[in-house]
């Protein structure tokens, strides 16, 4: 059995400084993490970057105590917890951890076997990173929070479908159920790629969207998923039928829910992170569902959604791919490799 080391090396995110200010990300040795009876440690082969990332680092105070950021990562199990029965070490997995654990952004990761699935075998690490965070995400969104199924007919309006949560969920509603999907993008490239991940239609969310939609699903549509509900609820009110659907991941202080009400029009929250922080009794769903998105990669069903990959894992590498990230550009998922 190799022998672990004491310490290892990680990225600590030192405040919320600009990302231009090189304090923002520093290189830290620590602690190997101590393992929790049924923890897996996970040594990091490739990390992602989500917006999630940016949000915790956001809300942190400039001066506040350096914080191990990072909820993608794929790599190799190394050692388990006394109670652990999923995995062993030598097992090649993909996992999206907690948001109240330190993070992945580091050469070992300890995480709840429940929370980490199988990597598919036919992705590279980088590819397997880019995936598990938005995977869960999109799952949850369509088969937990809006009940879809393999019979399910109707419209589905995926808002900013070009980032990484919009990428697999397309693919999952056109594989997994019969609904259509409206895909949401404003750029011609962005707009290309929702597309090509089965996007039935395609319309600019920074035009009239009401209109937009409208020329497509004139009598309306069924369900919304939305990275953003900021000013856009009397929106999709407007655009979804009685007894519709809003699935949501953000959050807008100044939302008002009435306007959905004389439609009867449900809004839901979908957090990948409830499972795993409150331990939930289902918390093993999501090695499950996991291990369901990696045969389903495997069978070319569903692709990765990575599009920029970087090696080094590192307090430069990580200031880069979060500065791309917060620009709003970026299509699909940006990965660093070790």
């Amino acid at each position: 059995m190799t022998r672990l080391p004491n310490t290892m090396h990680a990225v600590a995110a030192t405040g919320s400084v600009s990302l231009d200010d090189e304090r923002a990300f520093a290189d830290v040795e620590l602690p190997l993490p101590e393992l929790r009876p049924r923890d897996v440690l996970v040594e990091v082969a490739a990390v992602s970057v989500n917006p999630v990332d940016l949000k915790t680092r956001g809300r942190r105070a400039a001066d506040a105590p350096p914080v191990v950021l990072g909820y993608d990562a794929a790599g190799t199990v190394v050692a388990v917890g006394p109670e652990v029965t999923l995995f062993a070490p030598g097992d090649e997995v993909f996992h999206a951890g907690v948001i109240n654990r330190p993070g992945t952004n580091a050469e070992y990761h300890a995480v709840d076997e429940r929370l980490v699935g199988r990597k598919p075998a036919n992705l590279s690490m980088a590819d397997a990173a880019a995936m598990p965070l938005t995977t869960i995400t999109a799952w949850e969104s369509l088969f937990d929070r809006l009940r879809l199924t393999a019979e399910s007919e109707g419209t589905l309006l995926a808002v900013a479908a070009a980032g990484g949560v919009g990428s697999i969920l397309i693919q999952l509603a056109t594989t997994l159920t019969g609904v259509t999907v409206i895909g949401t993008a404003s750029r011609p490239e962005s707009q290309e790629w929702v597309r090509d991940m089965g996007a039935q239609h395609v319309v600019d969310h920074h035009g009239d969207l009401a209109a937009a939609v409208r020329a497509i699903a004139p009598d309306g549509i069924d369900h919304v998923f939305t990275p953003s509900t900021v000013g856009r609820l009397p929106v999709y009110a407007d655009l979804l039928r009685p007894f519709g659907q809003v699935v949501a991941i953000d959050e807008d202080p100044d939302m008002d829910p009435v306007v959905l009400k004389s439609k009867s029009i449900a809004l839901l929250w979908e957090s990948m992170f409830t499972r795993g922080v409150f331990e939930t009794p289902d918390m093993i769903r999501q090695h499950e569902l996991l291990d369901e998105a990696a045969a389903l990669f495997e069978s070319g069903r569903l692709r990765t959604t990575l599009t920029r990959e970087t090696a080094g894992i590192d307090a430069a590498g990580l200031r880069e791919a979060h500065a791309l990230v917060a620009s709003g550009r970026s299509i699909g998922k940006v990965v660093l490799t070790r």
